[in-house]
């Protein structure tokens, strides 16, 4: 793909969404990293209604440690395999008292060794908390991608690299929340909106759709 068409793509994505950020509600570094561990299988929407209380009094891995596990499980309860990331909170506010200082790294190789965070996560926290450019590839971006023929990739590691290779330098710290929203109420993985999207004319999903070409890329 030029660069001219890559560049539009996401000059588009960001006229249509002039402040793209996550929609996980969050108060500080910690609480975000818990959000994001809660949220892997789940919509950030069940995700901010389960800790929109948690986090009123708990902010800190202390105070998670204070809770324990049955009243951490009391507020979570509601999200996808709540009991192991549940078990996951626990372990990792446990891990940053006694090794970080209660800290959450701004260190991509020791967010991966805490319980329950993996690439993703990590990127999310790198991206977010820390402002370094990172482009955490969830279902949303992965989907987008490939139907916008930015990756060919069939893991998400390999898709996040190509990612990085060919996204335009000045929409790289945007480009993971440009994707996600996108495909969360725009480009969904079933009866994609089309009609609405506003780079329609450089997808090579909807150029199929229109010809009849287009396999299920969800």
């Amino acid at each position: 793909m030029d660069k001219k068409k890559l560049n539009n793509i996401f000059l588009n994505l960001s006229i249509a969404i002039p402040a793209p950020e996550s929609d996980l509600q969050y108060s500080n570094n910690f609480t975000l990293l818990v959000a994001v561990v809660l949220s892997a299988q789940s919509t950030d929407a069940q995700v901010n209604k389960a800790t929109k209380n948690l986090f009123l009094t708990c902010t800190t891995p202390e105070e998670i440690l204070s809770l324990g596990m049955e009243g951490l499980i009391r507020h979570v309860k509601t999200i996808g395999l709540f009991n192991t990331k549940a078990k996951n909170i626990i372990k990792l506010s446990e891990i940053l008292i006694e090794k970080l200082n209660s800290k959450v790294p701004e260190n991509f190789d020791l967010l991966m060794t805490l319980p329950g965070v993996g690439r993703k996560t990590a990127n999310v926290v790198m991206s977010v908390a820390f402002g370094h450019t990172t482009i955490a590839v969830d279902t949303h971006v992965y989907r987008l991608a490939r139907r916008l023929n930015l990756s060919v990739g069939n893991t998400p590691e390999k898709v996040e690299k190509d990612l990085m290779q060919v996204v335009p330098e000045k929409y790289k710290k945007t480009a993971h929340h440009l994707l996600i929203l996108h495909g969360r109420y725009v480009c969904k993985a079933r009866n994609p909106l089309c009609e609405k999207c506003t780079i329609s004319k450089l997808c090579m999903y909807f150029k199929n759709l229109t010809y009849g070409k287009t396999q299920n890329i969800v």
